[in-house]
């Protein structure tokens, strides 16, 4: 198993205008597959808060047959974003 350990940068917002936590690894390039485990980063955020926080990150490498399925499933998944009906308000039940 391929490990990678390196420096990361995580982004924390928890306000009105967004909710999110985006971890950027210093370097290199996440691909199909690979884990990604965040070493230090807080399990809390309080409302109206935004940080940004050092960590560690550790990448764990897909094989070619992880990556291989996760692409395969990947485009079967986002075809289900294409199965969206819409139908009139008078026509629904």
């Amino acid at each position: 198993m391929n490990t990678i350990r390196l420096p990361c940068i995580v982004d924390i917002e928890r306000t009105g205008e967004s909710f999110h936590a985006h971890a950027l690894p210093a370097g290199v390039q996440i691909r199909p597959g690979d884990r990604v485990l965040i070493e230090g980063a807080p399990d809390h955020v309080d409302f109206g808060d935004k940080m940004e926080i050092a960590c560690t990150a550790t990448i764990i490498r897909a094989g070619a047959l992880r990556r291989a399925w996760t692409e395969f499933t990947a485009i079967l998944e986002l075809t289900e974003l294409f199965e969206v009906g819409f139908q009139p308000k008078e026509a629904r039940p």
